[in-house]
């Protein structure tokens, strides 16, 4: 009789079951849903914060350009334009007369000529044979990724054709609905929160060495990890 009474009351809503048995249940955990999307503050600029491709070392700075955004991303400060076309041949020249090469740097000169030499930040490393899982689980931990690129598979309508054999980009988010990399692009004005698809700047990953525009000997898809 005790139960009819119990399940009479459930019924009419004047007890919940979590209070029978004359305790409250333990609350069950909630189902939080999935990530939508990923993305980080980073300042941007074009490589050519002005427009002057015709200046060398802004056509061919795009390893310092995403190492300025990245570097100012991480220690929290702004970016004007002004400010970015000095340090970019600042960055160029200081290339030039202590290590003898500013036109392409690799990952891992980026990494320790300009990343922790020149901007003597030191949070910074390479993943080697880098996937999309990594790339990924890095952004989840609220970290960006510098990333060398062969620009001729981009498809980016913004590049002059037939885009940058040789370019890098900074990762700084991901859509998981979208499934599209962001992006802030230096080699092109509009590159600020530029989308790729997965499947397509993964592909174009692609390392070179550092020179002037040497091929590399192998595709290599090695990254550069910054954080805080």
């Amino acid at each position: 009789m005790k139960n009819i009474i119990v399940i009479l009351a459930i019924l009419i809503g004047l007890v919940s079951p979590a209070m029978v048995g004359g305790r409250a249940a333990e609350p069950k955990a909630s189902l939080v849903p999935a990530t939508k999307k990923i993305l980080q503050a980073v300042p941007f600029t074009a490589q050519a914060p002005f427009g002057k491709w015709s200046d060398q070392r802004q056509q061919d700075g795009c390893e310092e350009a995403s190492s300025l955004m990245a570097v100012k991303w991480a220690r929290g400060q702004s970016l004007t334009k002004a400010e970015a076309l000095k340090e970019i041949t600042g960055l160029s020249d200081w290339l030039l007369k202590k290590y003898g090469e500013y036109r392409d740097i690799s990952v891992a000169d980026t990494v320790d000529w300009i990343i922790k030499d020149y901007f003597n930040y030191q949070n910074a490393a390479l993943i080697k044979n880098a996937t999309t899982a990594d790339i990924t689980n890095e952004l989840k931990k609220g970290n960006i990724i510098i990333a060398p690129m062969n620009g001729q598979l981009l498809g980016n309508p913004y590049y002059t054709p037939p885009g940058p054999r040789h370019h890098m980009v900074v990762i700084i988010g991901y859509d998981f609905i979208k499934k599209v990399f962001i992006t802030n692009d230096g080699g092109t004005k509009r590159g600020r929160l530029y989308e790729y698809k997965t499947d397509i700047l993964f592909k174009a990953i692609s390392g070179y060495p550092t020179g002037n525009h040497k091929t590399a000997v192998k595709i290599e898809k090695n990254v550069i990890v910054i954080w805080k």
